[in-house]
């Protein structure tokens, strides 16, 4: 399982922007570089991210080979109600990988 980090405040004001970053641990092998045998390494990057807020899609992020190997991402929302914000990574291979954070709307 990769190493995801998301710094987001907890609480905000009712109407609020609030900035979400988004941070993943993986290794994104972009399928074009030779490895020690000097066949091609078979593709394995992350090929999508997305947020839901209580179950409404907010954010989507389609990436490509060319991302970096740890995909930051930053991005900012209106806080409407409490609720569940839900992360997830999607790629090669059948990766995938959700976290959720609360978020406390005052």
């Amino acid at each position: 399982m990769a190493r995801a980090l998301i710094n987001m405040p907890k609480t905000a004001p009712a109407g609020s922007v609030i900035e979400i970053k988004t941070l993943i641990s993986h290794p994104m092998e972009t399928g074009y570089r030779p490895g020690p045998d000097g066949r091609l390494r078979p593709r394995d990057i992350i090929t999508e991210f997305v947020c839901h807020y209580d179950g409404a899609e907010i954010f989507r992020a389609e990436l490509s080979p060319a991302s970096a190997a740890n995909p930051y991402l930053t991005f900012t929302t209106l806080a409407t109600a409490s609720g569940t914000l839900r992360f997830t990574w999607s790629g090669d291979n059948g990766f995938s990988q959700s976290q959720d954070v609360a978020l406390t709307v005052t």
